[in-house]
């Protein structure tokens, strides 16, 4: 494993990555961010949202898919933010 492939530590990495990851995922069936209708965020500290939410509104664009966001206990890995998308094909 080379640095790249390092688990992100804070909140906004892992947000990035997730969401980026997200994006390639649904970009390999056809799909682009676009079509996500609806997201979930699970947060393991809700103070952090302000700081997921600067990075989610890099990566989506007006109009912003429905968003949930939750605070659980713990997340695999020990992650700070997990995200869970829906998506619609237009």
């Amino acid at each position: 494993m080379d640095a790249s492939d390092a688990f992100p530590r804070t909140v906004e990495e892992q947000t990035e990555r997730s969401l980026l990851n997200v994006k390639a995922i649904l970009e390999a069936v056809g799909y682009a961010l676009e079509d996500v209708v609806k997201t979930t965020v699970y947060l393991q500290d809700m103070n952090d949202f302000g700081a997921v939410n600067a990075v989610y509104a890099k990566l989506f664009v007006e109009p912003y898919p429905a968003r949930s966001a939750v605070h659980v206990a713990r997340l695999p890995k020990d992650g700070l933010v997990e995200i869970e998308v829906v998506a619609v094909k237009s």
